[in-house]
């Protein structure tokens, strides 16, 4: 939420950042380009790859990139879009080692950038990973949080120090953008389960009306009550009645 501790941390740039600043003509012009290819795309997944595939093209340095939702503290890792096969198992290798750029970037809320995997010591399984397949060098930006759900943009080069202070810049424009479009995507998906929910507890209240001449609050009512005995939630009571006939645990 805003203006809470976490929120006003997230998005700080990385340890090497110098402060280099975006020609304000240049990150205008982006942001329209960025906003009008993003608008063509119809569903989240089209939608972001659509995002991956613009950020390895327009952020400096970036040859393969891909967007990874962190869960559990890092005990999950699950790699939602990537441009290559290279980075779904590099991001997934950080899962596996418990360590690397994209479990600091989303729990550190901010950008870390890795100039060169063959010298740094942060993460030393990772790195001798990363190096072992060819790559010199990383940036990872936290995307969002919900919960202790995380999520991080995280682009791959294969020349040491391919990032500097500019592909942070735009790449913040990006994970800005992927952000706003996994919020909407999450409301919608929240919207839309509660009007399934709705309409299945309406069709088991009609069911248990009819066949005992209940009222809609007599029918509810039986409905929860069913769900608190039996601890079945009261949406899966109510599919059960719609599809069977019968309440569960009558």
């Amino acid at each position: 939420m805003a203006g809470t501790p976490e929120s006003e941390h997230r998005g700080m740039p990385s340890s090497d950042y110098c402060g280099q600043p975006l020609h304000l003509e240049d990150l205008a012009g982006l942001l329209g380009r960025i906003a009008r290819d993003l608008d063509t795309e119809k569903t989240l997944d089209e939608t972001m790859r659509a995002l991956v595939a613009a950020a390895v093209d327009a952020i400096p340095g970036a040859e393969a990139g891909g967007i990874t939702e962190v869960r559990g503290h890092g005990q999950q890792i699950d790699v939602r879009f990537a441009s290559d096969q290279l980075v779904r198992e590099l991001d997934t290798a950080q899962e596996v080692l418990g360590e690397g750029p994209c479990l600091d970037a989303a729990y550190q809320h901010r950008t870390v950038r890795v100039n060169d995997f063959q010298t740094d010591e942060r993460w030393p399984a990772f790195a001798a990973r990363a190096h072992e397949r060819g790559i010199g060098s990383m940036l990872a930006i936290q995307l969002y949080v919900d919960g202790d759900d995380l999520g991080a943009l995280n682009l791959y080069a294969y020349q040491p120090n391919a990032f500097d202070d500019e592909s942070e810049q735009i790449g913040l424009l990006f994970a800005t953008h992927a952000a706003i479009a996994m919020a909407g995507v999450q409301r919608e998906r929240q919207l839309r389960v509660a009007i399934s929910s709705r309409d299945i507890i309406g069709q088991a209240k009609g069911i248990l009306m009819e066949r005992y001449k209940l009222t809609a609050e007599q029918a509810f009512a039986v409905l929860t009550r069913a769900s608190s005995e039996s601890n079945i939630k009261l949406r899966k009571v109510a599919e059960s009645l719609a599809a069977t006939g019968t309440v569960p645990g009558s």
